[in-house]
């Protein structure tokens, strides 16, 4: 499958419980991190929970 690269672009100090829990498990902790996935359904799903948060770059 093809990789994409996500980098947190905002704080989720005032996020919900579920969007906080959602950037943990993708493994981005803190501002401008950067971490490589695959492109499955199940990250696709939580890259679009949290898009307010990231930036795809790849």
């Amino acid at each position: 499958m093809a990789q994409i690269k996500i980098q947190q672009v905002r704080s989720t100090i005032k996020c919900t419980k579920n969007q906080k829990l959602t950037m943990q498990a993708l493994g981005l902790h803190k501002m401008n991190a950067i971490v490589e996935h695959e492109a499955t359904p199940a990250i696709l799903g939580m890259v679009n929970n949290v898009k307010h948060l990231v930036k795809v770059l790849d």
